[in-house]
C-alpha cells in the first residue's frame, strides 16, 4: 500500500539482518514520514532489531536504511537528530529524576542543560518529582522520565520501544496527549507496541512485522479492507431477529448468519459496503427495527491476529 504525505523521513529498503543462522529480519522494505507510525508484531517479530537498525545501533546485513537521506550507521551527526528510548529499563535507582535528565542532555552536547531538562521534565509532567531518586517512582513514572531523557535534545524523530510498558490508564492518555502534540509540531515517532488498542487511537500508520517479514502497511482501516479473502463479522441486534436472519442469508453480501442465545445475529460478509445499504432497505420492508450494528472485528488485534495466523 502507498502511504501518502510528506516526503519519507526513515527509508528502509531490502534489509535483512540475521545472527549465524537465525533471521531476525527479512528483506524488509518500507518509508516512514512525519507523524506517528506504529510497529507491531509477536514478541520474537524482529520489531526491536529493526529499531536498532533504524536508530543506527546496529548494522543490517543486507539492503540500507537511510534517515534525512543519509546513512544512519556511524552517524554521529544524525545521531543528534534522533532521540531512543529502549525496551529495558536503563535508569540508575539512586539518581534523582533531574539528575538523569540532565546526564543524558550533557551525553547529546546540549548547550544549555538547565533549561532543557526543566523544558523535557514539563512535558510529561513530572516536575514535581524531578528531585526525588528513581527509584522510588513507580514503573509507569520512570518510563515517563525515561521520556523526557529522550526528549532533551529536541529530537526530530523519536524512536520508542515499547513506551506503555508499566504504565497506568491515566499515564497512558497524558503519554498518547504528549506524542501527538509531538507529531503536530512535524516530528516523525516511531512507536513500537503490543498494546495494540493504544496504537490503534494514535497511529496515523501501521507496519505490520511477522516472523521477520512486513505483513502489512498502512492504516489499519486500509490493510483490513485489503484482506477481503476473510469475511467481516458483523452483530446485529434487532426485534425479530429469527425473521431479520432468513431474509439477511438471501442477500449476495451475506455468506451466513448466526444466532446468538441473547438473540444477536452474527453476519459473515465478505462485501460490508453493500450490507450497510442493503440492511435498511430490508429491515424497512419487513417492519424490522434494527438496534444495534457494530463490527466484530474491525480492530488492529482483529488484523494482526489474522496476519499471524495465516
Amino acid at each position: 500500500m502507498t502511504i501518502n504525505g510528506s516526503d519519507a523521513v526513515i527509508k528502509v529498503d531490502h534489509v535483512s539482518r540475521w545472527f549465524g543462522n537465525v533471521v531476525s529480519v527479512s528483506e524488509v522494505t518500507f518509508d516512514i514520514r512525519p507523524g506517528i507510525t506504529g510497529l507491531l508484531g509477536p514478541n520474537g517479530a524482529g520489531k526491536t532489531t529493526l529499531l536498532r537498525m533504524i536508530a543506527g545501533l546496529a548494522k543490517v546485513s543486507d539492503g540500507s536504511i537511510t534517515v534525512f537521506g543519509e546513512s544512519v550507521r556511524n552517524n554521529s551527526d544524525l545521531y543528534r537528530r534522533i532521540g531512543v528510548m529502549s525496551e529495558h529499563e536503563t535508569v540508575y535507582q539512586f539518581m534523582k529524576g533531574r539528575e538523569f535528565v540532565k546526564m543524558m542532555a550533557r551525553l547529546k552536547g546540549v548547550a544549555d542543560i538547565d533549561t532543557a531538562a526543566d523544558r523535557a521534565i514539563g512535558l510529561v509532567d513530572l516536575a514535581d518529582a524531578s528531585l526525588r531518586p528513581m527509584g522510588t517512582y513507580s514503573r509507569g513514572m520512570r518510563q515517563r522520565m525515561r521520556l523526557a531523557a529522550t526528549l532533551v535534545h529536541e529530537p526530530e524523530i523519536l524512536i520508542l520501544d515499547e513506551p506503555l510498558n508499566g504504565a497506568d490508564p491515566r499515564q497512558r492518555v497524558h503519554f498518547q496527549s504528549l506524542l501527538k502534540r509531538l507529531a503536530a509540531e512535524g516530528r516523525t515517532i516511531v512507536i513500537s507496541s503490543h498494546i495494540l488498542e493504544e496504537v490503534e487511537q494514535i497511529a496515523e500508520t501501521v507496519l505490520l512485522i511477522v516472523n521477520g517479514k512486513l505483513a502489512a502497511s498502512g492504516d489499519f482501516h486500509a490493510i483490513r479492507a485489503a484482506l477481503d479473502e476473510r469475511p467481516y463479522h458483523v452483530r446485529l441486534l434487532s426485534d425479530s431477529p429469527r425473521e431479520l436472519a432468513s431474509a439477511l442469508v438471501k442477500l449476495e453480501s451475506v455468506d451466513a448468519v448466526n444466532i446468538d442465545p441473547d438473540g444477536a445475529l452474527v453476519v459473515l460478509s465478505r462485501n460490508v459496503r453493500d450490507l450497510q445499504i442493503e440492511l435498511p432497505r430490508l429491515a424497512k420492508a419487513s417492519s424490522i427495527r434494527v438496534h444495534r450494528v457494530e463490527p466484530l472485528d474491525d480492530s488492529l488485534e482483529s488484523v494482526f491476529g489474522y496476519l499471524v495466523e495465516r
